[in-house]
């Protein structure tokens, strides 16, 4: 679980090569006055301005706690300061427009993020990384969202006990979500194009990725996906 007191000054040894991703796990209320008191430090503009627009306080929350975490760790992990690291966003595989993977300017280390509802989660890894953490939806938001799934994990919901499977379907989510972030394409990738399975273990959707779920408490679930290059 992430201290910002952990961290602040401090150097830590980032991700090696062909290690597994270093996973970082926030509660945003209970970090709330200490992100909130960060946030105007390490911050840019931009990323201030899209916490005020956020409509509720959880999600605002939310967002200042994983952002702040984000730069207070990649300064830890590049030994600078956490309002000198400069966020990037590399050109996108699909259309090599600038909305691509976030990246740091001239550095290696590869970073991803998500929250939801008072929870962050932020992976960095020598690799192409993504991660994704949703909370679990109603039946009837399962129900309607059925077509992002792979023909083979509607088949597999179909054959769970109705009560099973919005946890079924929130699993398969933060799989496909964490795998598309991680190529860099995000949902202009089609998630129903990549099987990931819904069940305790994840499949893998490419020879060179490899998909792990993480344990995230609270009625949630998460995943990172790391690039392995074979």
């Amino acid at each position: 679980m992430f201290d910002p007191a952990a961290v602040l000054g401090e150097r830590l040894a980032p991700p090696a090569a062909g290690a597994p991703a270093h996973l970082w796990l926030l509660d945003a209320g209970r970090l709330r006055a200490a992100t909130g008191l960060l946030a105007g430090e390490v911050l840019g503009a931009e990323e201030r301005g899209r916490a005020a627009a956020l409509r509720f306080p959880a999600d605002r929350d939310a967002y200042v706690a994983t952002h702040v975490g984000l730069r207070l760790l990649l300064g830890a992990y590049l030994g600078r300061s956490a309002r000198q690291v400069e966020l990037i966003r590399l050109p996108c595989p699909l259309c090599a427009g600038p909305h691509g993977r976030p990246a740091v300017a001239g550095d290696p280390l590869h970073y991803s993020l998500s929250h939801s509802e008072g929870l962050g989660l932020l992976a960095f890894a020598a690799a192409a990384v993504g991660v994704d953490l949703e909370s679990v939806p109603s039946a009837t938001a399962v129900r309607e969202a059925l077509d992002v799934l792979h023909p083979a994990e509607r088949a597999e919901l179909d054959r769970l006990p109705p009560t099973a499977r919005p946890a079924a379907f929130t699993r398969s989510w933060v799989r496909k979500e964490a795998y598309l972030k991680g190529l860099g394409v995000g949902l202009a990738g089609s998630p129903a194009d990549c099987w990931v399975g819904t069940g305790a273990v994840p499949a893998s959707p490419a020879a060179d990725w490899l998909l792990t779920d993480v344990a995230v408490g609270r009625g949630a679930a998460g995943a990172v996906a790391v690039a392995t290059g074979g």
